[in-house]
């Protein structure tokens, strides 16, 4: 194979996966001061010749490095065969592998549709183009009421190159033909629908607003059509594959997202066009989207070159909670270290469109940043699914919950996975089974060769030899136990005097993790009263958990909420702010837990290798830790349903 038996169009399709700063990146250091990664710009010393100060210089926009000072240049391609001495055939193979494509088998054919495909790109602009301006023209007004009503303003229009195809089977074959653009283009372009059973080709879109797709460099290869009318099959239409477009592995919105994705380290998969949009108006640009399927196995991979941890957002009802789980067990396979996902479920019958307009772009935020870990979404799901009402049960729910993980293709991952979930079942069990004897059931997930059981609370020392008595001041000072038991008890609470919630918010308060244990078998009583299937009312519910024991507890975390001024928590708040109180918590907690969790790692790390870099690292996790704990985010109006005013929330 030489570089002219090549395709240029999978040329392409590797720089458009593999950004050529992955690549180099790994050879050089690149210089904060200088380098933008925002804008995929970047400087460093030359990998090529010697220097102190750096000069050469990374573009990923243009997919192209230069080095100012010893004048070397070239692409992604170049770059492996200057730098590591392989043939260009040997450059494309490794990228076409990293970038998850196979090989292309190359034949004159293949060749001469590659001249045809780079054509189809000019024809696709002329169409972006032609409904750009409809848009704007006299038959756009409909649409253009359409997208205010969305409260999509010109200027995100534009920037989104948003359009309107008319309600006229012609519209565009006439003005493409008028460009001398060949009617079987078109078809296979798939802007018409021709055959030999169609006299006459029509246009594929019609009355509908055009949302174009673009590939990761920029160049529309499809269109998405959203119906103005009802009385049409599909309210949603994406173009045919076709040479340029293959859906199941382009991401609409990837080549704005890449330069915020990578900035903020973080990228947000919605469920389409609009959601992606809302996500922007938001203040979060680093939001993409499939194209009207469910996610995809290359997809997946194209979120991971992005991030290490990719999160998926769904809208909060019952098809997004299935379309969540489905996302799940296709990742389950591909886990491997450094990569999972987090998932971000929203307010019910809401997409982030809703919830934007309803809330504001702070309430859009909030559901990204408690996002929750693909082992806990896991975790959720299978505590919701499963009855474990008697011995036969949970034992049945054990072996459940082994199968699932079996899915996990790396077995390192698995290994973590088969130990964390051991100690979720050991503290989900045990309440159950109270003091243990000899004669107990073995711990689930135990693990052979007579390895020490998962003790609570088990620092690095009781791992490893003892480190040095300035680890352990350090490490003493890493219990938040405090903040962790002040939002276990008012979310408990919370539900306690607005019983209304527990049903809107079973999901999440189910798979919560809670560190206090007479908070957590409150929230199981709650949890069980509500799966008794009656209309739940505050009166009857404090009765139930009463005659349960549970009245003692109860007055003193009443007393506690009114000795610190915790309003919204009271059965006299409104619906509405002890809802957005609730929603808050449960996304402060598990996004503590998360830290908690990076905390003990970093104390385990440091134990193991007591470096300065470990220390800081440590440390920093524990800064990060200590400004969250106890935060609490104003929300615009929060409180007002209540009838209390700004100062006295605040």
């Amino acid at each position: 194979m030489n570089c002219m038996r090549v395709p240029p169009s999978f040329l392409e399709d590797i720089r458009g996966r593999v950004t050529i700063s992955s690549v180099v990146g790994r050879k050089v250091a690149w210089d904060r001061r200088k380098s933008n990664p925002g804008k995929g710009d970047f400087w460093a010393c030359c990998p090529f010749h010697g220097e102190k100060s750096p000069s050469f210089h990374v573009d990923d926009r243009k997919g192209r490095y230069h080095c100012f000072g010893c004048k070397a240049s070239g692409d992604i391609f170049t770059f492996l065969v200057e730098k590591e001495g392989l043939s260009f055939p040997e450059a494309v193979e490794r990228l076409a592998q990293e970038a998850g494509l196979p090989m292309p088998i190359v034949s004159e054919a293949d060749r001469e549709r590659e001249v045809q495909r780079a054509s189809l790109y000019d024809v696709m602009e002329l169409a972006a183009k032609f409904f750009e301006a409809e848009l704007q023209a006299a038959r756009g007004s409909r649409a253009r009421g359409y997208l205010a009503d969305r409260q999509l303003p010109p200027a995100i229009q534009k920037e989104f190159r948003l359009g309107y195809a008319p309600d006229d089977r012609s519209a565009l074959r006439s003005h493409l033909a008028d460009k001398g653009i060949a009617v079987e283009q078109m078809a296979e372009a798939g802007l018409v629908i021709s055959g030999d059973d169609i006299p006459v080709a029509y246009d594929r879109f019609r009355d509908r607003v055009i949302f174009p797709i673009r590939d990761p460099r920029g160049r529309v290869i499809a269109f998405g059509g959203r119906a103005l009318s009802k009385d049409v099959p599909a309210k949603y239409l994406n173009s045919p594959e076709t040479p340029l477009f293959h859906k199941g592995n382009v991401l609409y919105n990837l080549d704005k997202a890449r330069g915020p994705a990578h900035e903020k380290g973080q990228i947000i998969a919605v469920e389409g066009y609009v959601d992606v949009i809302a996500m922007h108006r938001a203040g979060l640009p680093q939001a993409v989207a499939p194209l009207g399927t469910a996610l995809t196995e290359d997809q997946l991979r194209i979120l991971w070159k992005q991030t290490a941890e990719p999160i998926l957002c769904f809208d909060g009802d019952g098809a997004g909670l299935k379309a969540a789980y489905r996302a799940l067990d296709l990742a389950l396979p591909l886990l491997e270290p450094g990569h999972s996902l987090r998932f971000a479920m929203l307010p019910e019958g809401q997409d982030p469109d809703d919830l934007l307009k309803a809330q504001g772009p702070e309430a859009v935020r909030a559901v990204v940043e408690g996002a929750q870990p693909l082992s806990e979404m896991l975790w959720q799901r299978a505590l919701t699914q499963n009855d474990r009402s008697t011995p036969e049960r949970r034992a049945q729910f054990e072996k459940d919950l082994r199968s699932l993980l079996s899915a996990i293709g790396d077995e390192a991952v698995k290994k973590h996975y088969l130990a964390e979930f051991g100690e979720r079942l050991r503290a989900l069990f045990q309440p159950m089974g109270g003091n243990r004897g000899a004669g107990a059931r073995r711990q689930p997930f135990a693990r052979a060769g007579g390895n020490r059981p998962f003790k609570p609370n088990m620092r690095p020392w009781d791992l490893q030899q003892p480190p040095t008595a300035g680890l352990k001041r350090l490490a003493a000072q890493s219990s938040f136990q405090a903040g962790a038991e002040r939002r276990e008890r008012m979310i408990v609470l919370t539900l306690v005097n607005h019983p209304e919630l527990v049903h809107e918010f079973l999901d999440a308060i189910s798979g919560l993790e809670m560190a206090v244990p007479e908070l957590d078998s409150l929230r199981t009583q709650i949890i069980d009263s509500a799966a008794l299937g009656s209309a739940l009312d505050g009166t009857d519910l404090r009765d139930h958990l009463s005659k349960m024991g549970s009245g003692p507890l109860l007055d003193r975390l009443e007393a506690q909420a009114k000795r610190l001024n915790e309003w919204f928590l009271g059965s006299g708040a409104a619906q509405d702010d002890a809802r957005t109180g609730l929603r808050q918590m449960i996304a402060l907690h598990r996004k503590t837990i998360t830290l908690e969790r990076e905390l003990r790692a970093a104390e385990s790390a440091f134990a193991l290798d007591p470096t300065e870099e470990k220390l800081n690292a440590l440390k920093a996790v524990r800064e990060q830790l200590s400004s969250h704990t106890g935060s609490e985010a104003q929300i615009e109006g929060f409180g007002a349903a209540s009838g209390r005013s700004v100062d006295a929330i605040n």
